[in-house]
């Protein structure tokens, strides 16, 4: 009997820091330019594709707000940061195939859309991460 009440014990406990470690959702607010500069974003992002965030670029807008949301796994990522900047350029580099789809030349009035919150900047993207997952939502213009 005490060996069962110690594996009862033992199963909540895990269950209750199990529960802990999902619910984590930190937010960060993160530089554009230093999501941009990781090596890695060479290989991703699409210079032909013209990204304006926190205000209207040039060119008419041919689809309104066109949402990406974008979540990586925590796994191999080393920091918070890091695993941001890879769901940063997922979000980019959707968005600008988007753009490309659609006949477009780029993207404008690009936000931070985390949970539907708006959250405009010409220099910071939002970020949230979690125990395993980290996610960037972003919302634009795509614009001719």
């Amino acid at each position: 009997m005490p060996g069962k009440i110690s594996i009862a014990c033992l199963t909540a406990l895990l269950a209750v820091a199990s529960m802990q470690a999902h619910a984590r959702d930190t937010r960060y607010d993160l530089p554009i330019a230093q999501a941009l500069a990781v090596p890695e974003a060479a290989d991703i992002i699409d210079p032909s594709i013209k990204m304006t965030f926190g205000r209207s670029g040039p060119g008419q807008v041919i689809q309104a707000n066109a949402v990406t949301n974008k979540k990586t796994s925590r796994v191999g990522k080393g920091s918070d940061e890091k695993a941001c900047a890879w769901a940063f350029l997922s979000a980019y580099k959707q968005l600008q195939q988007r753009a490309r789809e659609l006949g477009g030349t780029g993207v404008s009035n690009i936000v931070s859309y985390y949970k539907k919150n708006v959250n405009s900047s010409t220099v910071n993207y939002e970020c949230h991460a979690g125990a395993f997952v980290t996610g960037v939502a972003l919302r634009g213009d795509i614009v001719r």
